[in-house]
């Protein structure tokens, strides 16, 4: 259930997941910050050739917004809009390139169709921080991404028990072989289907309970390449008829490069 957010700071952290055009000089933003969520915001002026603000609403910069009161409120009472005051990049991770934007923006797709607004995740919002510098290491984008993907899925609720069959609740057994149904969880194999032993199952809820992102990596790391099509399994699942723009894109390009 939706958590409605307090009374907005004067200053938070954020990052922009995404923009649109709201008119010749304005944008609207959809911000994800770490006290209230994501948040739709209208930077006045932002398209302005001498605006300060265009060299930081980029995404993947972590910034330090101002926020005016919201200019409309919703059935619920949160804040529906509002208007950016300032934004100031407060260092450190700059814009990826590469194979790293791409993680980048599917990550911050799977954000945007995953997380409804006003709705406060600060252990979600701290492992996206961590994900980014990530991404453009060759030897931990992979296990990054499954831990980041996994912790998306505990937050919104739709990670099933990793350590116990789905059909009895009884403990896996470490060394027996495991599928991840979508509609249910963790299974016998019925079929030929992309499977992984119940030890790496059960190193991956441990670590989610732990909570610690470095020791999920690790689980990640761990449980091998497998792991990848069995999430994205989960994922296009809960996504329904929802397809992600940035992995049709990704592989497209890869497409005209072979």
């Amino acid at each position: 259930m939706a958590t409605r957010a307090p009374k907005p700071p004067a200053t938070q952290a954020a990052f922009v997941l995404h923009h649109y055009d709201w008119s010749e000089t304005s944008l609207v933003l959809d911000l994800f910050s770490r006290e209230h969520g994501r948040l739709a915001v209208v930077a006045k002026g932002a398209k302005r050739p001498y605006s300060q603000l265009r060299s930081v609403l980029l995404p993947f910069l972590r910034l330090q917004v101002t926020l005016s009161k919201p200019s409309k409120m919703n059935e619920d009472g949160a804040a529906e809009v509002q208007s950016l005051r300032g934004a100031e990049w407060v260092g450190g991770q700059t814009l990826p390139s590469g194979a790293a934007l791409f993680s980048g923006y599917y990550v911050n797709e799977l954000l945007l169709k995953f997380l409804p607004r006003q709705d406060p995740q600060p252990g979600l919002f701290d492992a996206y921080a961590a994900l980014l510098p990530r991404l453009a290491s060759v030897d931990d984008a992979q296990a990054a991404l499954r831990a980041f993907e996994l912790t998306l899925l505990a937050t919104c609720g739709l990670l099933p028990d990793l350590s116990v069959l789905a059909t009895t609740q009884a403990p896996l057994d470490p060394e027996r072989p495991y599928m991840l149904a979508p509609e249910s969880g963790v299974i016998v194999p019925t079929h030929d289907a992309p499977q992984l032993t119940g030890m790496a199952f059960i190193q991956i809820q441990a670590a989610l309970l732990h909570g610690s992102q470095a020791a999920l990596q690790q689980a990640c790391e761990l449980a091998g390449p497998t792991l990848k099509p069995l999430l994205r399994g989960l994922l296009h699942y809960h996504l329904g008829h929802r397809p992600l723009r940035t992995r049709q894109v990704l592989l497209d390009v890869q497409k005209l490069l072979t």
